[in-house]
């Protein structure tokens, strides 16, 4: 049994067997995470002291960030005891994962690729979540997990779903489901969610169906006006194709400077093109009073990463959720 211990001063204790992630979560300490496989960089952490060992590989991280002294926590584990520079989430206290049964509710495609599904769970089960938070939905042996696309608000979860010609869960929506199927749901899951923000900037980045969290954190701005209504609300979303834009914004108490961006060059689009990054930094925003949340592809969550931090952002400012394809 060895020792971890957060720069907060907190610790917690660490079996050989179990991840650094796995034990804190098991004694109700919140650090960051995402895909708990080693592909995203949500639970990196810098090692004061101690050492690890990979259980598999860490492909969220650079050579750089190896070299550097970082570790992915849901592939390491403690071969002596451990100190840490990771955040520490358990002021916000985090709903516990638990699977409910959930209904859909409704259906319907928002393009070609994207499906709009609502799921409703029993009125007994109330399934509390903080917004830009996944679940895992359960249908028979298979599970897949997908961004919650509202907030609390609503009786409903609500998703955009993308079809994958090889997705089991996907295949199943596009081509079977109907209303009052039953499926079960897992969660709620992952650390990206809106945080306390004091910085005068907010900066929204999305591709494709990863506007769906982004989505709910806009939803919880919108009604929480006092804290929001006064901020710098930026959203650039980005597609390849005009269908891939497939939502706008649309708010009664928080202004969105909105930004739709396609990378692909095509003759009848007149808004942005480029990719989200490189179109950021060319608004004058100041990024040094600035929070990001991103959420789409592995390769936009790290460029714009290495890009707006080079440009002036604080690099705990940058909130991702980077959608890894299923093993």
């Amino acid at each position: 049994m060895f020792t971890i211990q957060l720069t907060n001063n907190k610790s917690f204790s660490c079996t050989v067997d179990d991840t650094i992630l796995f034990s804190a979560h098991k004694e109700d300490i919140a650090l960051n995470y995402s895909c708990n496989s080693g592909r995203c960089q949500s639970c990196k952490a810098k090692v004061i002291s101690g050492d690890s060992v990979p259980v598999a590989e860490e492909l969220g991280l650079t050579e750089e960030d190896k070299a550097a002294g970082y570790i992915l926590c849901c592939v390491r584990k403690p071969i002596s005891n451990l100190q840490l520079a990771i955040e520490d989430l358990s002021d916000y206290h985090l709903e516990k994962v638990r699977t409910v049964p959930a209904k859909i509710n409704y259906l319907a495609k928002k393009s070609d690729h994207v499906m709009e599904l609502h799921l409703r769970t029993p009125p007994n089960m109330s399934f509390r979540y903080r917004s830009g938070q996944y679940l895992n939905m359960i249908k028979g042996d298979f599970r897949r997990s997908y961004s919650i696309a509202n907030s609390n608000s609503s009786p409903d979860l609500v998703f955009y779903i993308k079809n994958y010609p090889e997705g089991r869960f996907s295949s199943y929506l596009f081509n079977e489901a109907k209303i009052n199927d039953l499926l079960r749901v897992e969660g709620p899951l992952g650390t990206f969610f809106l945080r306390n923000t004091q910085q005068q900037n907010i900066v929204l980045l999305a591709t494709g169906t990863g506007i769906a969290p982004l989505i709910a954190i806009l939803q919880d701005m919108d009604e929480d006006a006092p804290s929001f209504g006064k901020k710098n609300i930026f959203l650039f979303y980005g597609g390849r194709f005009v269908e891939d834009l497939f939502w706008k914004p649309q708010f009664n108490n928080i202004e969105v400077h909105f930004y739709p961006i396609l990378s692909r060059n095509t003759q009848e689009w007149n808004g942005e093109r480029g990719y989200i990054q490189d179109v950021v930094i060319t608004k004058g925003i100041d990024l040094a009073d600035a929070v990001v949340y991103a959420c789409g592809s592995e390769n936009m969550i790290l460029d714009a990463k290495k890009v707006l931090t080079a440009n002036g952002l604080v690099e705990d400012c940058f909130h991702s959720d980077a959608f890894v394809s299923t093993n």
